[in-house]
């Protein structure tokens, strides 16, 4: 019966790595963000305890059901498979050291159905994938472990986040739960709860209004909101400008309102914002010290950031999170670039020179909890990459990245007939945004260049799997 085993050493104790692989939030941060996998029920690292998840086998959806077994605190657990893809998958992993220094060693036994007839396929089809996933898998807990480290000293925190079900806001919950903090949810009545939360851990509201249907929002300690209607969902209309729009300021407004009427006010308000303030810049380098821009992004951005004063007027320590183009392929600009750059159609979009400012999914999270756990961050940070790139050298490097050529061109007049409106703001416009504020407030980026993040967050790491 085949073996696959693999081993990573971190600077960190048993307890704590064993504390991350069993918070509420260790499923979503340890899943490969290629794999498009989708959780149906997440269990606890304890015996007889099943995690289901739907994953994919080319073109087709396979239900995953995986029962714990073999559970000993701080030193090993093991999952198997129910029901899946595989003939046979059993992993166990183990936690091996003592004081400051653990290796985790993965041993799975695994086979491929009817084995005898299709294993010899196993080095082209399973052994390649295995070794991307659990590199990616040991990275994932070596960078958390790294940010947690960072802050341990200090008291973890009782954390409201809205926009919690969307791409970044999912992750941010996993990873805040991971690093120990009591995360709780502000949803609108009709949002759905991801099957990971505790549904004891919600606070429901109607963000048109600012009432608060269930729940108390006293007493918590930061208050994170990202919520918003997606900018690059749909092609721009008058209505579709006006929903992107209110659907930042007028919540914005409402919970900054409450915020700062509350009987037990939060420390600090974090409240999203984009570089689109900024506005088309050319190739001019720009920081938090930079004026406005015109436009409507400009505009939508600066109403969503004065929304807040009321909260800082009251005292609250309020963050304006100006969010550069995020990069994972669960959402965004990278998830609608994928399918094109495959068919070979990834090259440069009107003519290629404007300046694209991005971040790795991973250091918008780190950022906006580095910003959290400071007691001295106000004001606006640009959360963005300090190596920004042209429009063409980003489709020169994913095309490389996913071994596709990058040189067919995509004309100006193509993209607005496309896109209209939305496509020239979104994708020929462009600024040079740096993170000057971030980075001397003290965080360091954990993917500075765009094709280190690339590879990691595709899976297309280049370098021998040891």
């Amino acid at each position: 019966m085949p073996k696959f085993t693999h081993q990573k050493q971190y600077e960190a104790s048993k307890k704590e790595l064993w504390n991350w692989y069993n918070s509420p939030g260790a499923f979503r941060r340890i899943m490969p963000e290629w794999e498009g996998i989708k959780p149906v029920q997440v269990g606890s690292l304890k015996d007889d305890e099943e995690t289901i998840f739907k994953v994919s086998i080319g073109p087709i959806k396979r239900k995953w059901v995986a029962r714990h077994h073999s559970v000993v605190e701080n030193e090993t657990f093991s999952d198997r498979m129910i029901k899946g893809p595989f003939g046979k998958w059993d992993h166990q992993h183990s936690f091996v050291g003592s004081g400051n220094v653990t290796r985790i060693q993965d041993t799975v036994d695994w086979k491929l159905p009817l084995h005898i007839l299709t294993g010899w396929t196993a080095k082209l089809t399973v052994i390649p994938r295995m070794n991307q996933m659990f590199r990616y898998r040991s990275e994932k807990v070596a960078n958390d472990i790294n940010q947690i480290q960072k802050t341990c000293d200090l008291p973890r925190q009782r954390v409201l986040v809205s926009g919690s079900t969307g791409m970044i806001g999912l992750q941010l919950c996993a990873f805040l739960e991971a690093a120990g903090h009591d995360v709780h949810r502000l949803l609108r009545v009709d949002s759905k709860l991801p099957v990971d939360v505790n549904s004891e851990k919600v606070i429901r509201w109607n963000d048109e209004t600012g009432k608060i249907i269930k729940g108390d929002i006293n007493g918590f300690d930061s208050v994170i909101h990202l919520a918003g209607a997606g900018i690059g969902d749909k092609r721009w209309s008058q209505k579709r400008k006006e929903i992107i729009r209110s659907s930042r300021v007028i919540p914005t407004t409402n919970l900054a309102k409450i915020l700062a009427g509350s009987e037990h006010p939060p420390k600090a308000f974090l409240s999203g914002s984009a570089i689109g303030y900024y506005g088309d810049r050319g190739t001019e380098s720009i920081d938090e010290s930079s004026s406005k821009g015109d436009g409507f992004l400009s505009e939508t951005c600066s109403q969503w950031e004065q929304a807040t004063l009321v909260a800082k007027e009251s005292g609250i320590r309020v963050s304006n999170l100006r969010s550069g183009i995020v990069i994972s392929p669960l959402g965004g600009a990278l998830a609608k670039l994928l399918l094109p750059t495959k068919m070979g159609g990834g090259g440069p979009v009107g003519g290629g020179r404007q300046i694209q400012s991005w971040i790795s999914l991973d250091d918008e999270i780190y950022a906006i909890h580095h910003l959290m756990m400071q007691d001295t961050s106000q004001g606006a940070y640009n959360l963005t990459s300090p190596n920004s790139v042209s429009q063409k050298e980003f489709a020169k490097i994913l095309g490389r990245v996913l071994r596709r050529p990058s040189f067919m061109p995509l004309p100006k007049f193509a993209l607005q007939l496309m896109f209209g409106e939305m496509g020239n703001v979104l994708i020929i416009e462009g600024q040079d945004v740096k993170p000057t504020r971030l980075q001397e407030s003290g965080f360091t980026f954990t993917y500075s260049r765009l094709e280190s993040c690339l590879r990691n967050c595709l899976g297309r790491v280049k370098n021998k799997f040891l």
